[in-house]
């Protein structure tokens, strides 16, 4: 227990590319409701309710993420949380000493409970409790990491090989192990000393720019410039570029935690996965009779021990045993589901491939909802709009194109000039080019889906 302001710093910058073809780089696995309806990152903030003297929370995020990220703290009731803005990734270390340094710049000194936006846990009441216990040791100058009690010879996480116990509940830390092979996973759950590595800390701030100082000064250095060429946007800081980029690209557990000899670890039995891959999603899911975990529009006969997830289209299985099968708009994968580790390795053929599949599934998120491209040619383009619950696209004029849209569910008040009317399910509007024009969503608690139908040569100008 402490009585220090505790900042959650959540760490949301990465890809998920083990979860492709649903976390791509621009929607990632934490803006995703993969597990519940909630997304990742909602469950990650709420998780933070129940600790005692938590503040609102720091995101340090991609850039690319910034509008996604902001889109789901205001529908769900965190308008004020702050945003760092990273411009490039470069692991967890340099990301939190950003956020160190900003939350020490007016003098302050809080615990910081950070942690990754992607990560599930089943038991929060244990996870509470234990996030308590490491904050009163985190106020003594410990740099406290949460080790997560095995339930098996793991080979996708990191170990930590704990020590004497300080106190009921928390040890020394003597190791921290690499993923290991299936062999050397079996020898550390066989000695009864290894815990899973969580990628969780809390740490009070200064304490851990004192650490960057001593272990890896050019992290801290990178962060400090980057932080002072920083612009602040609103809500949200965005790191100088060339500043940020020129820090080493280092974990929390490589430049700080396995040097510091004031490291500790608490052991915490809460069901915990960092959902990375669809082998962690099939474990959490809810199982038929036959083992398969099935989502969308799915049919199988004699099918088991399976994932099948549709995000729209049906998805038909006959005859298979332990495979993943995911379906979205772009892109469908098919693999066992013992190799979905592998998934990364079509990942990274397609990046080389400048394949935009990596990025996005052809949707692109906006302050107001999103928009999906339906089909396009060489002067057509056709757009699904969902205009979230009052919300309003912004001011815009297109110079060459004409827009013909229609509304399938919702009602919208669509601004002509000078001229506004109001357009309801089945009815159209067309757009000549030259007219500037705004469309809002008139209702507070439904969403508005339009079609929109773009003509003429300049069909692919930035929706706004």
């Amino acid at each position: 227990m402490t009585d220090r302001p505790i900042v959650p710093v959540i760490l949301s910058g990465g890809a998920g590319s083990r979860l492709w073809p649903a976390s791509r780089s621009r929607q990632p696995k934490q803006l995703l409701p993969l597990v519940e309806e909630r997304t990742m990152l909602l469950m990650t903030i709420q998780r933070t309710d129940a600790v005692q003297a938590a503040q609102e929370p720091l995101i340090v995020c991609n850039e690319d993420q910034r509008v996604g990220i902001e889109r789901e703290l205001a529908k769900s009731g965190y308008p004020d949380a702050r945003l760092i803005l990273e411009p490039i990734g470069r692991n967890t270390a340099p990301a939190t000493a950003a956020a160190a340094l900003h939350l020490t710049a007016d003098g302050g000194d809080p615990i910081l409970f950070v942690m990754p936006a992607d990560h599930v846990i089943r038991n929060e009441q244990a996870f509470s409790d234990a996030v308590d216990l490491a904050a009163g040791f985190a106020e003594h100058g410990y740099l406290v990491t949460f080790g997560i009690d095995p339930t098996g010879p793991e080979t996708g996480y990191g170990y930590i090989r704990f020590g004497d116990r300080l106190s009921e509940g928390v040890h020394t830390v003597e190791d921290f192990r690499e993923k290991p092979d299936a062999a050397t996973a079996e020898e550390y759950i066989s000695s009864g000393r290894y815990l899973w590595n969580s990628g969780i800390f809390m740490f009070r701030a200064t304490q851990f720019l004192t650490e960057l100082e001593t272990h890896a000064p050019d992290v801290l250095g990178a962060a400090r410039a980057a932080l002072a060429d920083a612009e602040q946007d609103g809500p949200a800081l965005r790191l100088d570029k060339a500043a940020f980029a020129a820090s080493p690209s280092i974990s929390i557990d490589y430049a700080v935690m396995e040097h510091t000899t004031s490291a500790a670890v608490v052991p915490i039995h809460t069901g915990w996965s960092d959902v990375g891959s669809w082998t962690a999603l099939w474990e959490l899911g809810r199982h038929d009779d036959e083992g398969n975990v099935i989502i969308g529009d799915v049919e199988t006969i004699d099918v088991q021990n399976s994932y099948v997830r549709s995000s729209g289209r049906l998805i038909a299985a006959i005859g298979l045993d332990n495979v993943v099968i995911v379906d979205t708009p772009d892109a469908t994968l098919v693999s066992r589901r013992d190799r979905s580790q592998d998934v990364k390795a079509i990942v990274d053929r397609l990046k080389a491939q400048g394949r935009s599949e990596v990025h996005t599934d052809g949707s692109e998120i906006r302050s107001w909802g999103r928009f999906a491209a339906l089909d396009s040619g060489t002067d057509y383009r056709i757009l699904r709009l969902r205009i979230e619950p009052g919300a309003t696209m912004p001011d815009h004029v297109h110079e060459s194109r004409t827009e013909h849209w229609v509304v399938l569910q919702g009602e919208a008040r669509v601004h002509l000039d000078e001229v506004t009317r109001t357009i309801s399910t089945g009815e159209s509007v067309i757009i000549p080019p030259g007219q500037a024009h705004k469309i809002e969503n008139a209702s507070e608690t439904q969403p508005l889906e339009i079609v929109k139908v773009n003509t003429t040569a300049h069909v692919a100008e930035e929706e706004g």
